[in-house]
């Protein structure tokens, strides 16, 4: 069985939310606080979304500073798979362990909506047999726009680092199929090593039918069967 820790920081709300996702997927989980953090016998960890420390400075700006951080480096770095949704995303890449920032939406809204991705790379533990889908989620977010400078941008598209694009029902990434103005539609990023990946969206919100959809539990079903019948990271540490 996947061992999954979820990280709670101050402002964090989606931690609940993702460990009932996770337990319709058959995964144990567990919510850690982000001072006590220890991933050893883990073979996920979530970074989940919120306002943590209320977002002050930059959204994940004083988060990246936690010593989950730099639990979350270590455990990266042994291979051990990382989600971040929404500010959990922006703590990533906060933390350097993603490429560019996320900063204000284009039009200076908060945005809470749906909006469709589709599935750029099944390079990632998060994404295996997806590539190609169009994947619809909920959003809600303030500073979802990915930017980063142009050589940046030319490295992520070259290597493959984009997981998912905001795109419309007919799979085009048009900018009004883009709901904060990020970067060639970039909805989502991995790492080099695939092992790491954040996404704006939110697929612990759409986990059951009754919450308006269910193509959040394809992105957990598919790192339940990568790493579940995996080593736990402490047995390679």
């Amino acid at each position: 069985m996947a061992r999954v820790a979820i990280l709670r920081f101050p402002g964090t709300w989606s931690e609940r939310d993702f460990d009932h996702a996770f337990g319709l997927v058959g995964a144990e989980t567990e919510i850690v606080w982000h001072e006590d953090v220890d991933l050893r016998g883990f073979d996920a960890a979530i970074v989940p979304g919120g306002f943590s420390y209320g977002d002050y400075v930059r959204a994940g700006a004083i988060a990246r500073l936690s010593p989950a951080v730099r639990e979350l480096r270590r455990f990266a770095d042994a291979g051990g798979a990382v989600l971040g949704s929404c500010n959990g995303f922006q703590i990533l890449c906060e933390a350097g362990l993603l490429p560019g920032a996320l900063t204000r939406n284009t039009g200076l809204e908060f945005r809470c909506d749906w909006v469709r991705m589709r599935v750029e790379s099944d390079a990632t533990p998060f994404t295996r047999g997806l590539r190609g889908e169009i994947l619809r989620m909920p959003i809600a977010h303030g500073e979802g726009c990915w930017t980063a400078d142009e050589a940046t941008v030319a490295r992520v598209e070259r290597r493959g680092l984009v997981v998912f694009r905001y795109v419309d029902e007919r799979g085009a990434a048009t900018p009004a199929a883009n709901p904060n103005g990020s970067v060639a539609n970039i909805a989502g990023l991995r790492n080099e090593g695939g092992n790491v990946v954040g996404l704006m969206p939110h697929p612990e919100r759409c986990s059951e039918a009754i919450l308006g959809g269910t193509d959040g539990l394809r992105v957990l079903q598919s790192l339940v069967r990568a790493v579940g019948t995996a080593p736990a990271e402490a047995a390679v540490a």
